[in-house]
């Protein structure tokens, strides 16, 4: 009979989580994390760009707007409220206030 030896616990793993702590939530960790929140806002803000640059050309030519070219706009300028909205973080920020009566 042969037993197989479980390895060692790594000094990672003993840091991410203790026994008495609650593991935040992936929503946590990005709330709490600026790099990755600057990351992904600006990811979005740059896409909104590019899509607006894209629409612009477009006009440039002379071509007549069409509603195609309307929702281009439109979701270039959604992609860019959203990274704004990601970096600003105003969830986080809000705090509930209770009326008691």
């Amino acid at each position: 009979m042969s037993t197989v030896a479980e390895p060692a616990p790594t000094a990672g793993a003993a840091a991410v989580s203790s026994p008495g702590e609650r593991d935040p939530s992936p929503r946590e960790r990005f709330q709490s994390c600026w790099s990755c929140r600057l990351l992904s806002g600006g990811g979005l803000i740059a896409g909104g760009l590019y899509v607006f640059r894209a629409a612009k050309s477009v006009m440039r030519t002379g071509a007549p707007p069409t509603i195609g070219l309307a929702m281009q706009l439109t979701f270039a300028a959604s992609l860019g409220a959203w990274g704004i909205v990601v970096i600003a973080d105003p969830v986080g920020k809000v705090q509930k206030s209770s009326t008691d009566e």
